[in-house]
């Protein structure tokens, strides 16, 4: 009992302390609503649609998760407020999923922004439900983790923002968003293996257009690999760096 009380007590300070604050969640819904519509408008066709939407959910995700992640842990990092956390009568790894849990909140409600401008556009006829719902999950977890493992490498915001572009820029165009990876150049696509989203964005491909390029269990087993390694690496980092 005492455990989940003091997950719920951090996890809660941290929903009203950043993620219920108006200008994040104004960001939140406006930014995967501005990516929604850009790409909705220039669509022509109900197929068109379709074929984006992995991209624009995996990418609400991508930035909503790693954004606010990577500036609050650091923030409260060089303001001290983490050191006193890391006093606090708790293990360090339920510490860290309790101020990870927030952004993963974030960002699965990132996600269903553009799938709701979706549905007033075409509807989800035809959308395995279920691979979309955990195949989001997933990718929140993720790209938050990766956020985490950003913020622990770095001491400064701006560290951290920097670092997260190194990242996710590349992500936008390794990880078939939007084109397959087969049409990458062939000295790529090694690459695009490397990144959990191009996992995240093939299970969300299966879900919504049935396009996928890998079985999808194997998605599923990789990007749950994923994030327990990134997990893992920041606790390492956590340990090796931040307690003295």
């Amino acid at each position: 009992m005492k455990t989940w009380i003091s997950f719920w007590s951090i996890f809660w300070k941290d929903i009203k302390t950043y993620y219920l604050k108006p200008p994040n969640i104004s960001w939140g819904i406006i930014f995967p609503f501005a990516w929604a519509l850009m790409f909705f408008i220039r669509s022509e066709s109900a197929f068109d649609l379709r074929t984006i939407l992995p991209g624009v959910v995996a990418m609400s995700i991508l930035f909503g998760s790693t954004s606010l992640l990577a500036v609050t842990i650091t923030f409260e990092k060089r303001r001290g407020t983490f050191d006193r956390l890391l006093l606090a009568p708790v293990s360090l790894k339920l510490l860290m999923l309790a101020k990870t849990s927030g952004a993963i909140l974030f960002g699965t409600v990132n996600a269903f922004v553009p799938i709701f401008v979706a549905t007033a556009f075409i509807g989800l006829s035809g959308v395995a439900l279920l691979p979309l719902l955990f195949g989001t999950i997933l990718i929140a977890i993720s790209s938050t983790f990766l956020g985490l493992f950003i913020a622990v490498s770095v001491a400064e915001v701006f560290e951290a923002q920097t670092f997260s572009n190194f990242f996710r820029f590349p992500m936008v165009f390794l990880c078939g968003l939007f084109f397959p990876i087969d049409r990458l150049p062939v000295v790529l696509r090694p690459l695009s293996y490397i990144l959990p989203l191009t996992y995240g964005a093939d299970i969300l491909h299966g879900a919504v257009t049935h396009t996928h390029s890998l079985p999808l269990w194997f998605d599923f087993v990789v990007l749950i690999l994923f994030c327990g390694a990134l997990f893992l690496l920041s606790l390492r980092n956590v340990k090796k760096k931040w307690i003295v």
